[in-house]
C-alpha cells in the first residue's frame, strides 16, 4: 500500500474535519492508504509537555511518519495569513530529514481554514508550501478541471482545499468544500502512485 501522511493542526475542529475528508479522498484510490497525524500545541510554559499520545483524536506525528510516507497533505488553521505556530514549530524540527533528502520528489498538498472569506486562506496555503518546497517536494494543487472551483461561494482555491469557518468557527464545512477536500486527497494519492511506478 502507498501511504499518504495527512498531517494537521486543529484548534476548533474544522481542519481536523478537513483532514478526515482528505483521507477519504486518499483511500478512494486503490492501493493508497491515509495515515492521519497531528501536532501538539506550543506552550509558553517551558516546563509544559504534552503526553506522547493525545487523549483524543489522531496520534502526534513523528519524523518517522514523514520519512515513511509517499506523500503529504499538510493542514493548519490560518493565523494572520500564515500557518499556526504548532505546525511551524513541528516543521522547524525537520532539518534532519532535509539533510538526508528523504522528502525530495514526493508529492505534497496543503489545506486550511480561516474565520472569513478574506481571512488569509490563500496566503496560508502559499506559505505552507515553502517548507515543503525546501524539502524538494512536488506541490499538488486543485486544477480548474474541478468544476466546483469556478462555482463555489465558500472555500476552495487552486492552491489547495480551504474552508470558511466563521469568526466563531461555527460554520460547517459546505458541500463544495467537502468535495474539494476529497478531490485533493484523491489527486495527491493518484500522483504518489504515478511517481512510485
Amino acid at each position: 500500500m502507498t501511504e499518504i501522511l495527512v498531517l494537521y493542526y486543529s484548534q476548533g475542529g474544522a481542519v481536523r474535519d478537513m483532514a478526515q475528508l482528505i483521507a477519504r479522498g486518499v483511500e478512494s484510490v486503490p492501493g493508497a492508504k491515509a495515515r492521519i497525524r497531528t501536532v501538539p500545541k506550543v506552550s509558553a510554559n517551558c516546563e509544559a509537555t504534552e503526553p506522547d499520545i493525545p487523549s483524543t483524536g489522531a496520534p502526534y506525528a513523528e519524523l518517522a511518519d514523514l520519512e515513511a510516507c509517499a506523500g503529504i497533505a499538510l493542514g493548519s488553521p490560518t493565523r494572520f495569513g500564515n500557518m499556526a505556530a504548532p505546525m511551524k514549530y513541528f516543521l522547524d524540527g525537520t532539518a534532519g530529514l532535509w539533510l538526508k533528502g528523504v522528502l525530495i520528489g514526493k508529492p505534497a498538498a496543503v489545506f486550511t481554514s480561516s474565520g472569513s472569506m478574506h481571512g488569509g486562506n490563500e496566503s496560508t496555503l502559499l506559505t505552507m508550501m515553502l517548507p515543503l518546497m525546501h524539502h524538494g517536494m512536488l506541490i499538488v494543487g486543485l486544477p480548474y478541471s474541478e468544476p466546483i472551483l469556478s462555482s463555489t461561494k465558500s472555500g476552495g482555491t487552486p492552491y489547495g482545499a480551504s474552508h470558511i469557518g466563521g469568526a466563531m468557527d461555527d460554520q460547517a464545512i459546505t458541500e463544495d468544500e467537502r468535495k474539494l477536500c476529497i478531490a485533493l486527497g484523491k489527486r495527491l494519492a493518484e500522483t504518489a502512485l504515478k511517481l512510485g511506478q
